[in-house]
């Protein structure tokens, strides 16, 4: 008798996509040279957008979303990796282009793959996941940039989200006072305890910039664009770095020249689909040494993947607060 798991599967028909628990075997995963058996996967904004159709997230079809992974190799043609290893993928494309985490069993590419490290349990993997690897390739270009916590205050805009939550924690460990932009005062006390000191309302940072405002900011992490990364830049203070992520505000950029040639900032844009192996590799260890599995704990919701769907929409509209981990053997 053939082994089988569950996976989410999102399949084109008449009246458009739809996606439905299904029982696949072996035979039914797409080319890849390592197969993993999947413990964790979790949910993201683009997962939202791919589970409700939205935004053309995914390419062909059938097609399993979830844009990362963990697990560990249950088979490998490739040199790298051998059963047993832990692993995590993010990005590349997975749940997107090819097959991806909402599966309890994946073949992937390996080049696509990382080590888990060591210290670091599925479940913290996954309680990062891509918007932790995110949050930290954000802090380490803030890092590259030269800024320095006595430098001044820094500023976290989508800050009760995934990349946001995680970029609080993290700059709040490395000593800088952190200001969160929230529109929702119920998430300071949330905010607070992931270490930010101050709080700007999403209203006010959304409102059309001058050219250049009052220096306030040192240094920024903006996971929205548009008009309020337009308003962080008019307010980074001279040689400051902002490092920008997302686009959910939209993919404009209604600013001017004025704070790079007359403030010198710096705005430096950070992809983790494609970012190299090396550098997800520093950024991963970084991460298992600066975030405690208890702060992680306290922002992650674990859920099956027969519930995954009833979650989309409440991440496209901003109402998913931390991060929400996929368990999808259940």
């Amino acid at each position: 008798m053939t082994d089988t798991f569950p996976a989410l599967v999102i399949r084109e028909g008449d009246d458009g996509p739809t996606s439905t628990i299904e029982q696949l075997t072996d035979a039914d995963l797409p080319d890849g040279d390592v197969v993993v058996d999947v413990d964790y996967s979790s949910l993201n904004y683009k997962d939202g957008m791919a589970l409700l159709g939205q935004g053309r997230i995914v390419r062909s079809f059938p097609m399993v979303p979830g844009i990362d992974l963990t697990g560990t190799v249950a088979t490998s043609a490739s040199d790298r990796f051998s059963p047993g290893d832990a692993v995590i993928l993010t990005g590349w494309g997975a749940g997107e282009r090819y097959w991806g985490g909402y599966a309890a069993r994946q073949a992937v590419r390996a080049e696509w793959l990382v080590r888990r490290p060591d210290e670091m349990s599925a479940q913290t993997a996954m309680s990062i996941g891509t918007a932790g690897l995110t949050a930290m390739l954000c802090v380490l270009a803030l890092d590259e940039g030269g800024l320095k916590p006595e430098d001044g205050p820094v500023l976290v805009t989508g800050s009760a989200g995934g990349v946001g939550s995680v970029a609080v924690a993290l700059l709040a460990a490395r000593g800088f006072e952190v200001t969160a932009v929230t529109g929702r005062p119920e998430h300071h006390d949330y905010l607070r305890s992931l270490g930010a000191s101050d709080f700007r309302e999403r209203a006010e940072m959304a409102e059309k910039p001058k050219p250049l405002e009052k220096e306030t900011w040192a240094g920024a992490v903006d996971t929205v664009g548009s008009t309020m990364l337009a308003k962080v830049l008019a307010q980074t203070a001279y040689g400051g770095t902002v490092a920008a992520c997302g686009l959910a505000g939209g993919v404009d950029l209604p600013s001017t020249v004025m704070p790079f040639i007359l403030r010198g900032v710096r705005l430096q844009g950070v992809d983790s689909v494609q970012a190299p192996v090396a550098a997800r590799e520093a950024a991963w260890s970084a991460l298992a040494s600066e975030l405690s599995a208890e702060m992680l704990e306290s922002m992650t919701t674990v859920v099956p993947l027969s519930e995954i769907a009833d979650h989309a929409q409440p991440i496209l509209d901003g109402q998913v607060r931390g991060r929400t981990v996929v368990d999808p053997r259940r």
